[in-house]
C-alpha cells in the first residue's frame, strides 16, 4: 500500500485532515496503528485547547425500556454541531449505553462502544474531528418498581434526541390506557412549568432561603410597617413554594384546577407521582 492509499485510509478511519494524516504516517514509519496513536494524541492536545471554551449547546438524549427511562445531556458549542451527523450518531449510541449503566457516569466512560474504543476515546476523536468544545452533562435514571414511565422530548433534534425532555414515574397497579395518558400530560405539563420539586417539603432549602433574601430586601425599602412586612413576606413565599411545588401547580391544561386535583379525579387510589426529571440545553 503507498503512503497516499495510507492517508487515504487513515483520513477515513480518523476523520482528520491530509496534513495531519500526511505528517502521522511519515512519524509512524508507514504503520497504520501507529499513525491512528498519534492522531489520538494530537487530539487529545486539541481537545485540551478547546475545553476552555463554553459549550452551551447540544442535546437532550433519551433512552427507554419496559423499566426505565435514561436522560443524558450532550453539550456543544453551536446548533450547528448539534445537527451535525456525526456528534448525533455518537449522543445516539452513548444515550442507549446510559441506560443500560443506570446514567452512572464513571462506568459510561469506561465503557467500549461499537467501534471497540471506550466513551471517553471517541469522545476525544470526535472533539478533534469537529473543532468543538462536546461535554458529557447532567445524567438520570428513572427506575422504581411497579410504576408506569412516561416521557416527553420538546423540540426533538432527531429521534431520540431534544432540546428539552422529561421522563415521569406514576406509581400505581394500574396500567390503564387512562393512567399512561395522564403520565404523558404530566410530562409535558413539567417541561411547561418548570417545577423545583414534588411538594413544598422537597424543595431544596438553599432555593428557600435565596428567595427569602430576596422578597427581604425587596420589601426593606418598602417603608411599610415590620408586621405588615412579615405578612407580605410569608404570602410571597407561601406562593413562592406554591408556584414551584408539582403538585400545587395550576394544570396547564385546565389552569383554575391544581396537579394534585388533576390526579383526585383520576379516581385511582394508589397514584402517585413517584419521581420526575427535566432536563433542558443550558440550564
Amino acid at each position: 500500500m503507498s503512503d497516499i492509499e495510507k492517508v487515504k485510509k487513515l483520513r477515513e478511519a480518523t476523520g482528520a485532515g491530509f496534513k495531519d494524516c500526511n505528517l502521522a504516517i511519515k512519524e509512524s514509519g508507514g504503520d497504520l496503528d501507529k499513525a491512528v496513536e498519534i492522531l489520538r494524541v494530537k487530539g487529545i492536545s486539541k481537545a485540551s485547547k478547546k475545553m476552555s471554551r463554553d459549550a452551551k449547546e447540544g442535546v437532550i438524549a433519551v433512552s427507554d425500556d419496559e423499566k426505565q427511562i435514561s436522560l443524558i445531556e450532550v453539550n456543544c458549542e453551536t446548533d450547528f454541531v448539534a445537527k451535525n451527523d456525526d456528534f448525533i450518531n455518537f449522543v445516539k449510541e452513548l444515550s442507549d449505553i446510559n441506560n443500560n449503566v443506570n446514567s452512572n457516569l464513571d462506568n459510561l466512560r469506561k465503557s467500549k462502544m461499537a467501534n471497540g474504543q471506550t466513551v471517553d476515546e471517541n469522545l476525544v476523536a470526535l472533539i478533534a474531528k469537529i473543532g468543538e468544545k462536546i461535554t458529557i452533562g447532567k445524567t438520570k435514571t428513572v427506575s422504581n418498581e411497579g410504576s408506569i414511565n412516561s416521557k416527553y422530548l420538546h423540540t426533538v433534534v432527531k429521534d431520540n434526541l431534544a432540546k428539552l425532555a422529561v421522563a415521569v414515574s406514576l406509581e400505581t397497579k394500574d396500567n390503564s390506557e387512562n393512567v399512561k395518558s395522564f403520565g404523558k400530560q404530566l410530562s409535558m405539563h413539567i417541561a411547561a412549568s418548570n417545577p423545583l420539586a414534588l411538594d413544598q417539603n422537597s424543595i431544596d432549602q438553599s432555593i428557600i432561603d435565596k428567595e427569602q433574601e430576596l422578597v427581604t430586601e425587596e420589601l426593606k425599602n418598602s417603608g411599610k410597617p415590620e408586621e405588615i412586612a412579615k405578612k407580605i413576606s410569608l404570602g410571597k413565599m407561601n406562593k413562592f413554594k406554591e408556584e414551584n411545588s408539582l403538585l400545587t401547580q395550576a394544570w396547564v391544561m385546565e389552569p383554575k384546577k391544581k396537579v394534585q386535583d388533576v390526579i383526585k379525579e383520576l379516581s385511582i387510589s394508589d397514584l402517585k407521582v413517584k419521581e420526575f426529571v427535566r432536563f433542558k440545553i443550558g440550564e
